[in-house]
């Protein structure tokens, strides 16, 4: 039977969750890195047993971690992320100018055809690029010498490459975003770039037509329509039907538009997920109650999916990438908070159930369909 992973990362190590594809009972394994910040863990689509993940801490630097036996094993492979050329500068928080610095990798996307290629996301924001699994990462340079770059600015939690989105129908075209400057599209395999941030809308920003400035949280796709995009932004769900050409606001009758996650449906292109949070200054759910709400349309129309969450006192947020989708028959969803529950559901989120309750504050979550 097929069965699912779902590979998660934590503020004190990387949990490994596996069940059939009933997705009642799982195995739990971990933690492994232990005491570490794990930002991110992803697993090749090319092949289901080779994981990265990336393995950061304040006090000993950047370590990227490899699976080839589907995460039983890890293996730290080269960790040297060096900025080709002359550094450059971008905007401090007070607007003065500050040197680019790679601090961390946030965000690591495998290739879709080979297991050993895989995209990583940095901060400060940069595009890195390795082609012999992890052994030499190399910075794709084109972005982040971009024109715009010495306007971008850190948001809260830095200045960070944190959504790396690969067309597959295209193989030259691919999709980064970075907090706090705004989304970018390259149409030449990443050697240049140019931002797609047309009909955004945010406070604090003078110039409503400016290149870029914008805090995007997060942005996706559905494999079937690639020219569609879905955004959360910092305030405002968004929508773009021409490949980020332009931008429309799809919030609808949410609640609240400010939030981190977005997903789409593995077999429905138009309908989308999103896990709203009270505001930008009070990171946790509204009045107490987790509710993934969802769109059938494609936005605009929301409802919300509380079977099996808690509808009182909780108190938790839900961080950017830490929601997923399998590509069962019946689609699955999976998201964990920052109080350590990884939520499951089997039937598209019409009801919920934590596969564990007490892990460290969870960064990201992804998930792989096994054969």
């Amino acid at each position: 039977m097929t069965g699912v992973r779902v590979l998660v990362g934590t503020r004190k190590g990387a949990f490994v969750l596996t069940a059939d594809g009933a997705r009642r009972d799982w195995r739990v394994s971990g933690p492994h890195f232990a005491g570490w910040e794990i930002y991110h863990v992803n697993g090749s689509p090319a092949d289901p047993n080779r994981i990265y993940a990336s393995q950061s801490s304040g006090w000993f630097g950047q370590v990227i971690q490899r699976s080839d036996d589907g995460g039983d094993s890890w293996e730290p492979i080269d960790s040297a992320f060096t900025y080709t050329g002359e550094v450059g500068r971008h905007q401090w928080y007070d607007g003065t100018p500050r040197p680019f610095e790679f601090t961390r990798v946030w965000h690591l996307e495998p290739a879709l055809d080979d297991p050993d290629t895989v995209y990583a996301g940095v901060e400060d924001a940069a595009l890195f690029r390795t082609r012999d699994g992890g052994r030499s990462w190399t910075e794709m340079p084109g972005l982040r010498t971009h024109p715009s770059a010495p306007q971008w600015a850190p948001g809260a939690g830095g200045m960070c490459l944190h959504t790396i989105i690969l067309d597959p129908t295209d193989a030259n075209r691919m999709y980064t975003a970075i907090s706090a400057a705004g989304a970018f599209r390259s149409d030449d395999a990443g050697e240049s770039w140019r931002p797609i941030n047309r009909g955004l809308r945010s406070e604090g920003i003078p110039d409503q037509q400016a290149e870029v400035g914008h805090c995007v949280h997060h942005v996706t796709l559905h494999p079937a329509r690639p020219e569609v995009l879905y955004m959360q932004k910092h305030w405002d769900v968004m929508r773009s039907d021409d490949a980020g050409e332009s931008w429309t606001e799809i919030s609808g009758n949410l609640p609240t538009d400010f939030g981190f996650p977005i997903a789409v449906h593995a077999h429905e292109p138009e309908t989308i997920y999103v896990l709203p949070i009270t505001s930008d200054s009070d990171h946790v759910v509204m009045d107490g109650r987790l509710r993934v709400y969802r769109s059938r349309t494609g936005g605009h129309e929301w409802e919300p999916l509380t079977r099996g969450l808690p509808q009182e006192h909780c108190y938790v947020n839900v961080l950017r990438d830490a929601m997923a989708v399998d590509s069962l028959d019946e689609c699955g969803l999976y998201f964990g908070t920052t109080g350590g529950q990884v939520y499951a559901s089997a039937d598209a989120g019409a009801s919920w159930a934590p596969i564990v309750r007490d892990l460290p504050a969870v960064l990201s979550v992804e998930v792989q369909t096994l054969p």
